[in-house]
């Protein structure tokens, strides 16, 4: 038996078969909703409206006995069991609208090449896919040499190109091409990274084409995919689009899609998804560059290990498994039609190596951006995320880790967490007699959850005022009704329910500030044993540079008020925004720099925390605010002192 299951706002119908899961509903009929825990029932995000017919299950803890009344259920937990109407209520959609605005400007990392006239200057633009154009010889009876051989002979002659390979597919329309032009032709070569490596013919084209040639930078993203389209003559980034990752539906964190990929079809699933999230990026800027696919020469892309097997269709089981081992950390080049990507047949997909099952693509792409492993200064950097990745190091050494942070930093185990989208409590601060909020949003809409960003600045106030102890746990004597016990749990009201979207109270409870601290501890405590391990200390770091979208919003005393960061001096932090798909859109241009990747991945040493014995001490005595050792952070030390007395 079939039912039809009618999911509002969207007005998109699906047909089901019976005691088919409502989530798994949604993902056939194309619609997203919220589901942190890919569908397990623990997060509590998949909150959605049966406003006609109904289902099975349902019903979770994270659903109040008012919201049980008004129809509320799980998407999850419920399976189909006749005809219905849902209602996905906003705060369990997808948002976009952020992904596409850029941070304020801030202390900005200096990106080892800004811009193609650099990369000149040093010598350096030399792209890894390059056209040349040629004026060949016609064909005469004296000189009736292949057609194949014309073109490699003259390359070699006339350009110094050697080592040269031609594919079949392009010497089955060279003949043809070559006439059309009137023996004035453009080839496109790949060149290897290594120097004596073969350079490859992948494109041949009548007459000149130089002035169209452009390269795609792709950061693959867990949470988020970003492209940009590159003109490969000036270097100018001509447009630039991201979305979310489509695979958010089967899990919000590596591990839940590793789990998924193990399932029948699971693996083609996530790769299908992922190609489609990329092609649906290609579409929409190389429209808005006015370009072709045929003109794309190289698609570079870069992400954590999970994210590239799966991108690439490889089996992820055991990166997740004791001895957590990728199935590779470096990948040849390849043609991006190989895995589906809608790109011409000639087009080279270049993908970033990465270094260990959790320290991936996206940060060696980078630590090339910001050029830290050129530089003197003793460097933090760090990618916070739900996987936050960590390097330290210079010029001479470098070594990694990934911390498992959990999803708090991106909305997760949050009861009222979200992304950074329109109507996410992004700033707070509060009245330290009163103990009343005030608030900015995301987009300055109404309020209808808290982001990352905001959950920080939120836990530091909290903790200046006294509203909260070192151990996250409210103060219950101060006089104030917005803390208060609900089922058990005590929390603090930041908004009233009809100053909100989601017509609820929009809290902060102490289990969302206990996955706070156990993720700024998971972070810190891998910093500080990464420095032990090494031989150094916090006050041996010259400069931090913060990585990813998460770290363009963080405000930075926050972050160090509740022990995210090392104390530092905050004119030695600044940020680098998309490191990833800075590094990509240097790799599209250099091939010269692409060489040093191999390089920079044989600097880095990894340390696996879960085998590195000083791990659990140091994460256990980060499991405050800041730190049950006050003496790491002096500042606030004091600062807290002072406000409390």
């Amino acid at each position: 038996m079939t039912y039809s299951v009618k999911f509002l706002p969207h007005n998109v119908s699906v047909e089901v078969d019976d005691n088919e899961s409502l989530i798994r509903a949604a993902m056939e009929a194309g619609i997203h909703i919220n589901a942190s825990c890919g569908g397990s029932g623990v997060c509590g995000k998949c909150r959605v409206l049966i406003e006609e017919g109904n289902v099975e299950g349902g019903i979770s803890e994270h659903l109040s006995s008012e919201d049980r009344e008004k129809g509320y259920r799980m998407a999850c937990l419920s399976e189909v069991i006749s005809d219905i109407v849902v209602r996905i209520p906003i705060e369990s959609e997808m948002d976009t609208s952020r992904l596409n605005i850029h941070a304020a400007s801030r202390h900005t990392a200096k990106v080892m090449y800004s811009n193609i006239d650099e990369l000149r200057h040093d010598g350096l633009f030399i792209p890894p896919v390059e056209k040349i154009y040629l004026e060949l010889d016609s064909a005469t009876t004296e000189n009736n040499q292949a057609d194949v051989a014309r073109i490699i002979n003259h390359l070699r002659l006339k350009h110094g190109e050697h080592r040269l390979i031609m594919g079949l597919e392009v010497i089955r329309k060279v003949s043809d091409i070559i006439r059309e032009g009137d023996f004035k032709i453009t080839v496109t070569i790949v060149r290897p990274v290594r120097e004596d490596g073969q350079n490859e013919i992948v494109n041949i084209e009548p007459f000149d084409t130089r002035n169209r040639n452009f390269a795609i930078a792709v950061d693959v993203g867990t949470t988020t995919v970003y492209g940009q389209v590159l003109d490969l003559q000036t270097g100018k980034v001509l447009s630039e689009h991201g979305e979310f990752n489509s695979q958010i539906s089967y899990g919000e964190d590596v591990i839940s899609r590793i789990i998924f990929a193990e399932k029948d079809d699971g693996l083609e699933i996530l790769h299908q998804k992922v190609v489609e999230t990329i092609n649906k990026i290609i579409e929409k800027i190389i429209k808005k560059a006015k370009i072709g696919k045929r003109e794309v020469t190289t698609i570079t892309l870069a992400g954590n290990s999970t994210m590239t097997q799966l991108l690439l269709k490889i089996n992820p089981s055991y990166i997740r498994r004791d001895p957590y081992v990728p199935a590779s950390i470096m990948y040849p080049p390849f043609h991006a039609s190989q895995i589906g990507i809608d790109l011409a047949n000639h087009t080279i997909a270049l993908i970033y190596p990465g270094v260990s099952s959790y320290v991936g693509g996206d940060i060696i792409a980078g630590v090339m951006a910001s050029g830290i492993y050129r530089a003197s200064e003793l460097t933090l950097y760090m990618d916070i995320g739900t996987n936050a990745e960590i390097v330290i190091g210079h010029k001479d050494w470098m070594v990694c880790t990934a911390a498992s942070a959990g999803p708090a930093f991106e909305g997760g185990g949050v009861k009222f967490g979200m992304r950074a989208t329109n109507g996410a409590i992004e700033d707070f601060s509060i009245n330290p007699v009163t103990y009343e909020p005030m608030i900015l949003t995301v987009g300055n809409k109404k309020a209808k959850g808290i982001c990352g960003s905001g959950m920080i600045t939120l836990a530091a106030k909290l903790l200046e005022t006294g509203v909260i102890n070192s151990r996250g746990k409210f103060n219950q004597t101060l006089d104030t009704p917005r803390i208060r016990k609900t089922d058990d749990i005590w929390e603090y009201v930041i908004v009233y329910k009809e100053n909100t979207q989601i017509d609820r109270d929009i809290t902060i409870t102490e289990p969302d500030l206990d996955n706070l601290i156990r993720a700024k501890g998971a972070m810190y405590s891998a910093v500080l044993t990464l420095l032990k391990e090494i031989g150094l200390k916090v006050n041996d770091i010259e400069k931090i540079i913060l990585a990813g979208g998460f770290g363009s919003y963080v405000d930075l005393e926050s972050a160090i008020t509740i022990g995210l960061l090392p104390e530092i001096e905050t004119e030695k932090v600044t940020y680098l925004g998309n490191g990833s798909l800075l590094g990509c859109k240097i790799n599209c241009l250099t091939n010269a720099l692409r060489r040093d990747v191999a390089k920079v991945v044989n600097m880095m040493t990894n340390f696996e925390l879960a085998s590195t014995p000083s791990y659990m001490d140091h994460y256990m005595g980060a499991l405050f605010l800041p730190h049950t050792e006050l003496n790491y952070f002096p500042r606030v030390k004091e600062r807290l002192e002072r406000l409390r007395k």
